[in-house]
């Protein structure tokens, strides 16, 4: 398989860095600011996670971001097939992330903040994506993105963040999925790589600010009918700092969980 030459990949991934340049950072948070990223770019490759997994196991350390024209064995949520075909945005990091407050303030949900700070970056192009809970992006109705963050520990030590983004950018989507250049938006793979790391940035900035994350995240929030829960309908009542779901039901509380 030609996986394109070294020459061809760095040109990439210095495209993707001019982009980033020409981006600003978020302005709020005010610790949100741009963070020395390294970037690895690949024609294709099987999962973006898998070549992370590679490089972070060579001793590279974040922040760290591989992205891929198209993948063959991208996946979702739950190990779900992840089509990804060229035109879109699929991209694995590495993120620092801080670590717990001695205090034992709540940290934002990793979850909500790398979602929050993409749908803040869509906004800025004149979208109003929305949160379908836990960990995907819509328009319309649709869904435009996908997101997969979880945390590294080693022990009872935080190493830092690991998220996996797919966004439908100029490439064909499934049904019930939605691309942005089907919107007349901008939808240029490098440019829209620069606001997603531009996100992430965010998300690492906002970590330490769980109720301004759980507020922006819950405004945000698409809510569509009833939620099944043990077998009943509830409603959603709002979001939690930790990310899980209030759902309520004839007076009663209860937060539905999801693990990645």
């Amino acid at each position: 398989m030609n996986r394109g030459s070294r020459s061809s990949r760095s040109g990439r991934a210095g495209a993707i860095a001019a982009a980033l340049r020409r981006l600003p950072p978020a302005s709020a948070p005010e610790a949100a600011m741009a963070l020395p990223w390294r970037l690895r770019w690949l024609p294709v490759c099987a999962s973006t996670e898998t070549e992370l997994d590679r490089w972070l196991a060579a001793g590279a350390a974040a922040p760290l971001a591989v992205i891929a024209r198209r993948q063959t064995r991208g996946h979702g949520q739950q190990g779900r097939a992840w089509l990804s075909p060229a035109g879109g945005v699929w991209l694995s990091a590495a993120l620092p992330w801080p670590q717990p407050s001695p205090n034992g303030a709540p940290q934002a949900a990793p979850t909500l903040a790398v979602t929050l700070g993409l749908a803040l970056q869509l906004e800025a192009l004149g979208l109003q994506p929305q949160i379908k809970w836990p960990n995907d992006l819509l328009l319309n109705g649709r869904k435009l993105a996908g997101v997969l963050p979880r945390l590294r520990w080693r022990g009872g030590r935080l190493l830092g963040c690991r998220v996996g983004i797919g966004l439908n950018g100029c490439n064909p989507v499934p049904a019930g999925a939605i691309a942005l250049a089907s919107l007349d938006s901008p939808a240029a793979p490098a440019a829209l790589t620069a606001r997603v790391l531009r996100a992430l940035e965010w998300a690492v900035a906002a970590a330490g600010q769980a109720d301004l994350v759980r507020r922006q995240a819950e405004r945000r929030l698409w809510c569509q009918g009833p939620i099944w829960h043990a077998g009943v309908a509830w409603e959603v009542a709002g979001l939690n700092a930790d990310g899980s779901l209030r759902l309520q039901r004839d007076g009663q509380l209860v937060d539905l969980r999801r693990d990645f």
